[in-house]
Order: structure tokens, then sequence, then C-alpha cells
């Protein structure tokens, strides 16, 4: 397997801003809606969940609104200090995240009001960033 720096991997790695608003809500159980994440451990249960599916959604707690910003990573499990340099970059221009990974991709959420920071830390790191 071919080793690429974490500069080439993050010249490599595609980055979509997500349209919409999300939430993230402290839930008992889950219910209707096409959440983008349910997170259940043994004392809590997290929705995130777009702006559309909050109304009908039965929550105790909730933080909104969020930006959600997809980096598809071009070396997943290989590029040491990938998440560093991404949660790094929003650090340095005093952006709090929150972050999910799968399998090859990692999301970032922001909260809206810094969407635009976000970006332009993003772009002026090499990332190649589309607007979904």
């Amino acid at each position: 397997m071919e080793t690429l720096s974490l500069d080439e991997v993050v010249r490599t790695s595609q980055v979509f801003v997500h349209q919409g608003r999300y939430a993230y809500l402290k839930v008992r159980q889950v219910g209707p809606g096409d959440h983008f994440l349910v997170a259940s451990d043994a004392d809590e249960i997290t929705v995130v969940t777009e702006e559309c599916n909050v109304s009908s959604t039965e929550y105790s707690a909730s933080t909104q609104w969020f930006v959600l910003i997809e980096v598809r990573v071009s070396m997943p499990f290989v590029a040491k200090g990938f998440l560093a340099r991404v949660t790094g970059l929003m650090a340095d221009v005093d952006l709090n995240v929150l972050v999910v990974s799968t399998y090859s991709k990692d999301y970032i959420m922001v909260r809206e009001e810094g969407r635009d920071t976000a970006i332009a830390a993003l772009r002026q790191a090499e990332f190649p960033v589309s607007e979904a």
C-alpha cells in the first residue's frame, strides 16, 4: 500500500459542506425520523438530526444549531495525525468542533455561526472543499 504524507492526504481528501442545520438531542428512546446519528451507551442516547426532525423527536435536552462538514479521507486508518490536523485548524480559528467518524469518513460538526470560518480554514490548509 502506498503511503502518502499527511499533506498529500489532506490535498486528496474531499470535503463536502452539507446544507441544513443539525441538532444534538438527548432522548430516552429513538423516535421517528431519518437521523444522521444515533449513539447509545449505558448512560444516555444521543441523536444528531436535521432541523426538520427536531419537532417530531421527544428529547430532554438539546444543543442547536450545527453545520455538517463531511471529510472523505483518501487514506483511512493510515494518515497519522489527520484528525489532529483538522481539529487543530478549527482550534486555530477559535472554533469548537464535534467529530464523528465512520469507516472512511470523518464528520465535523461546527456551530452554524462558524461555518464560513471553518470553510476558510479548511481551504487555507489545501483541503478541496465543495458545498453539497
